[in-house]
């Protein structure tokens, strides 16, 4: 037991290492474009980061996910070849889907270097799911040296993008795309493996007979979405871009913690439903406690750390908004998050997706409600307080769930193991 947790932590610590790099770029970048970008040009750089999340959430859902569990539990490598082409080429076409939606808006918002926004939104989504693929075929050193490429080639066109001084936003765009782009790459070189898309009938075929499970996920991911992101759709809606900056501004500071979260994620599903394959209910619900605890309290410490950096943060953006009074419900929003990820990634093992998306939808419902009150009779800084209420709604609702689900299926399976 002891031997397979200190397995757990040394493959988590090379996961979460590149995600690491990838998040320390993401926070210099933020903090840099905080200080460079106006209110307008901040708005519309968070606004392509929230678009970028939901391609990632989409592509997670409906090709990520079922590519690492069924890869994991095939039998044979052509039937995990299979798979991998089967959700490979879907992911291809939902990241094309992405990048004309993207650009289209960001054109619309006047955005500067639209295109490359949408290419940028692409990428990162196609990015994901070859790593989460990769992850499940334990390429776990590939996906690292991916991950490095592309902090590196980040944090190189950021330096000259400041070194040129002009047309920030644009540069960024182009940035992001380039470094994604060659993280793609490299996530194909390194395995020395062919580009595996196909549109054939039996591709078509494979994915579509998963398709009546696959279907309750757009109905989870949209509710989820609806959930995760109510604040920024009704601030900006009813106060608009400006007053939402400040708090996009505040959230991304605690964005690391999401992204350990995600690393942790890509770890865990293989585990889990690997567990779940073999009845190995109880161990499932232990792992799911004793995970869930650790990176709550890690959650704790990293964030008294950024109250303890706030002050040191100028910008226009938080002129007429209080980082710490916003920090605060950010803050617990992250502990919640990360303390139901664990019972959430089961849950999406399990096939649970209609479940997971009636309770994302209450406390999407609840969400909204408290958020809309809240802005009608205070300011947006304090209506971050409604987006707690619903993350509090989605922990309590998805760890009962859990708990009844696994002790349920753990009964059944001893009685027909005692029957036998």
């Amino acid at each position: 037991m002891n031997g397979q947790i200190l397995l757990l932590i040394r493959r988590l610590a090379l996961m979460v290492s590149g995600e690491a790099l990838q998040s320390g770029f993401h926070f210099a970048l933020n903090i840099y474009l905080l200080h460079v970008l106006s209110a307008r040009d901040y708005g519309i750089f968070a606004i392509s980061m929230v678009m970028g999340g939901v391609g990632v959430a989409y592509i997670r859902s409906l090709t990520a996910v079922p590519a690492s569990i069924w890869i994991a539990r095939s039998t044979t490598r052509r039937q995990a070849d299979a798979y991998d082409v089967a959700f490979g080429s879907g992911a291809l076409l939902l990241s094309l889907l992405f990048a004309l939606v993207a650009g289209a808006l960001l054109k619309i918002w006047g955005a500067d270097g639209a295109i490359f926004g949408g290419a940028f939104v692409a990428l990162w989504a196609l990015r994901s799911h070859l790593r989460t693929a990769s992850f499940a075929r334990k390429r776990q050193w590939i996906v690292s040296c991916s991950d490095l490429s592309f902090t590196i080639l980040g944090c190189a066109m950021t330096a000259l993008i400041v070194l040129r001084a002009e047309n920030v936003l644009r540069g960024i765009f182009e940035g992001l795309t380039l470094a994604n782009g060659v993280g793609i790459l490299l996530l194909l070189v390194l395995p020395r493996t062919r580009l595996r898309v196909s549109l054939r009938r039996t591709v078509r075929q494979r994915y579509m007979r998963l398709w009546p499970q696959l279907r309750w996920t757009v109905f989870y991911v949209s509710t989820s979405l609806l959930q995760g992101q109510a604040i920024g759709l009704l601030v900006t809606g009813m106060a608009g871009p400006a007053a939402y900056a400040p708090i996009a501004a505040v959230i991304t500071l605690f964005a690391p913690l999401r992204i350990v979260a995600t690393a942790f994620d890509n770890m865990m599903q293989p585990e889990i439903s690997a567990s779940i394959g073999r009845g190995e209910y109880r161990k499932v619900w232990n792992h799911a406690l004793v995970w869930s605890g650790l990176l709550s309290l890690g959650c704790l410490v990293y964030g008294g750390l950024v109250f303890f950096l706030a002050p040191y943060i100028k910008s226009e953006t938080f002129l007429d908004a209080s980082i710490q009074t916003i920090g605060i419900s950010a803050w617990l929003i992250s502990i919640l998050l990360i303390a139901y990820s664990m019972p959430r990634i089961v849950l999406e093992t399990m096939s649970a997706f209609w479940t997971l998306a009636i309770i994302n939808l209450v406390a999407a419902v609840i969400g909204l409600v408290c958020i809309a009150t809240l802005l009608a009779l205070t300011t947006p800084a304090l209506s971050l307080a409604g987006a707690v209420v619903s993350e509090a709604v989605f922990f309590g609702l998805c760890w009962m769930t859990v708990k009844r689900r696994l002790i349920g299926r753990q009964q059944r399976y001893v009685e027909a193991r005692a029957m036998e």
